[in-house]
């Protein structure tokens, strides 16, 4: 049986002040949740919206819920209003639509911008250029929407945070590494832009179970752990 307390106390020794641990629940049930919570655990980790919608219902108002999954744009408005942090913004389109979704209810979202340094074509995020390029205030283009775009001025009720990144799915420690050195790298050159983050320092997402002891070394300030804390997920939840 999963110790879930217990696992959490483990990794607790690892994380330095300063480093989030957003323990990533989907999957798993309110219960299971309830005894992170117990353990003082308030920030937690979801990638579906209908099963963040349920939980957030069920559980204590207090969790600070971060959407870290791909989120369609006809599914903003449903976290919008409650929602802490969203990781996972990919694309201008999903900026317009967060800012225009927070826009109606007067309630300004954070957000990180995803970007993508891992091998894998499957995993989505802008390109490392595309985001220096957002942070110079220069034309960027995506891919879906192919407009400029010019933050903050164009999204005020978006609040950039900073950026999250995933290594590429492997076991070479080499690999992550260099995943994460490049993220650290742009968020390095983000400093250099303190309006784009209203002149706070960014925030860093990177590392899960397996890789975010490398993550916290290269520079993470928050890291995804999951099945290093519940164990295995149960898919037909």
């Amino acid at each position: 049986m999963i110790d879930v307390q217990q696992n959490i106390a483990a990794i607790r020794q690892h994380i330095p002040s300063g480093v989030t641990l957003i323990c990533v629940s989907k999957f798993h049930t309110a219960e299971t949740i309830m005894q992170a919570y117990d353990a003082g655990e308030r920030d937690f980790g979801e990638s579906r919206v209908q099963e963040l919608l349920l939980k957030q219902q069920a559980l204590p108002v207090d969790i600070r819920w971060h959407f870290i999954g791909h989120l369609q744009t006809n599914k903003v408005r449903q976290i919008v209003p409650f929602v802490h942090m969203i990781h996972s913004v990919d694309s201008v389109r999903l900026l317009e639509v967060i800012n225009r979704e927070a826009e109606k209810i007067g309630r300004r979202v954070k957000v990180l911008l995803e970007v993508h340094v891992a091998k894998e074509e499957t995993k989505s995020g802008f390109m490392p250029e595309e985001i220096l390029s957002i942070a110079n205030s220069e034309a960027s283009y995506s891919s879906l929407s192919e407009r400029p775009i010019a933050i903050p001025t164009i999204y005020p009720w978006v609040e950039i945070c900073g950026i999250m990144g995933m290594a590429t799915n492997t076991d070479n420690q080499t690999e992550w590494r260099r995943c994460f050195r490049e993220i650290k790298s742009i968020e390095q050159q983000l400093l250099n832009h303190s309006e784009l983050l209203n002149n706070s320092a960014p925030q860093i997402s990177m590392g899960m179970s397996d890789d975010y002891l490398v993550a916290i070394e290269e520079g993470s300030t928050m890291v995804r752990i999951g099945s290093s804390i519940f164990g295995n997920r149960d898919y037909k939840l």
